[in-house]
């Protein structure tokens, strides 16, 4: 796996008036910490330096150096913006731009990250660790965009085939229940059929029952008078 290139040299200073003679002595405290592995100590001098001078460049960046080698990312990066700002080198300031962007990349904030590299080439056109990470970045820019494209067809094929199924199980639904409907009513005419064919049954019976009586009550009334032949 590719690393990035970080550049966490401290910078010297000197000043001559003495009230940066006070200033120096603290950075001076604080660069001796820092090169014995006591960031935290050495973060404490570049604060009471830049109580100080607040607008210390060199300061600011080593502050920001301290910061970054105690993993709090956020606030060294507002430090080596301020640096940025204040520092009228330009290969110095060049290095604020580099961490700046060392910091945004590893948090995969490609986008910025690729401008403070290309802030720091402008300032320093000769490093070739900002040029190398400027590259890396940019392909793992292009490779994120392309991982962002194949989620967004992924989501995008789901999406179609989940209204597919939609579509189809509304359809499957529609079936069923037009084939309930279908057997429901097929069901009633044959009720209404057998009730009908009952009905026509009965009458029938009926009929013939009153056929008979009437045969039956015929049978029972006496016959008419037999007239006398003459003989």
């Amino acid at each position: 796996m590719e690393k990035l290139i970080y550049i966490l040299t401290i910078f010297m200073i000197s000043v001559s008036s003495a009230y940066g003679q006070n200033v120096r002595s603290m950075i001076r405290g604080g660069n001796k910490d820092y090169r014995a592995g006591k960031h935290p100590q050495s973060e404490i001098k570049y604060r009471k330096a830049l109580e100080s001078n607040p607008y210390n460049p060199q300061a600011s960046y080593n502050l920001g150096c301290a910061m970054m080698k105690q993993g709090r990312d956020s606030l060294a990066i507002e430090q080596f913006e301020k640096a940025s700002k204040q520092e009228n080198n330009k290969l110095r300031r060049a290095k604020s731009y580099h961490n700046m962007g060392v910091i945004l990349h590893k948090q995969k904030n490609y986008g910025e990250a690729i401008e403070a590299y290309k802030n720091a080439l402008r300032n320093n056109p000769n490093n070739n660790d900002t040029r190398y990470n400027l590259a890396l970045c940019q392909r793992q820019l292009k490779q994120q965009q392309n991982q962002k494209n194949q989620q967004r067809n992924k989501n995008n094929k789901d999406n179609k085939q989940n209204k597919n199924n939609q579509n189809k199980d509304k359809q499957n639904k529609d079936n069923n229940n037009k084939k309930d409907k279908n057997n429901d009513k097929q069901s009633q005419n044959e009720r209404m059929d057998r009730q009908n064919a009952e009905q026509l049954m009965n009458a029938a019976m009926r009929e013939e029952q009153a056929t008979h009586d009437r045969l039956k009550k015929a049978m029972q009334q006496p016959g008419s008078r037999k007239t006398n032949k003459n003989w």
